[in-house]
């Protein structure tokens, strides 16, 4: 089954594909904003958002909004790519066992 090989290990995790989900279609997002939608605890959401920042899937901006730190997130076009491809074989994979 040639559409094995191209299925992304990466988004096995329900969180990271949740993550890419949500970043794929907005413009980028916080991490408040990521733990409140994904109901994640600081750690966990922590934890994915680094696995596919190291991958190069997302990309990070720190800021400050007055006093207070903002950290946003965005879905790199790598990113985009892989989640893109990923989403094509799950399909593939469904009409095959239809």
């Amino acid at each position: 089954m040639e559409w094995l090989e191209k299925f992304n290990k990466v988004f096995e995790s329900k969180i990271r594909l949740g993550l890419m989900s949500v970043l794929v279609v907005n413009e980028s997002m916080s991490f408040i904003e990521l733990k409140e939608l994904l109901q994640l605890t600081d750690g966990n959401l922590a934890s994915h958002l680094r696995a596919l920042e190291d991958i190069s899937y997302i990309s990070v901006q720190k800021q400050f909004m007055g006093r207070k730190p903002l950290t946003t997130y965005s879905a790199t076009e790598i990113g985009h790519e892989a989640f893109t491809e990923h989403l094509l074989v799950l399909e593939k994979m469904i009409r095959q066992n239809m």
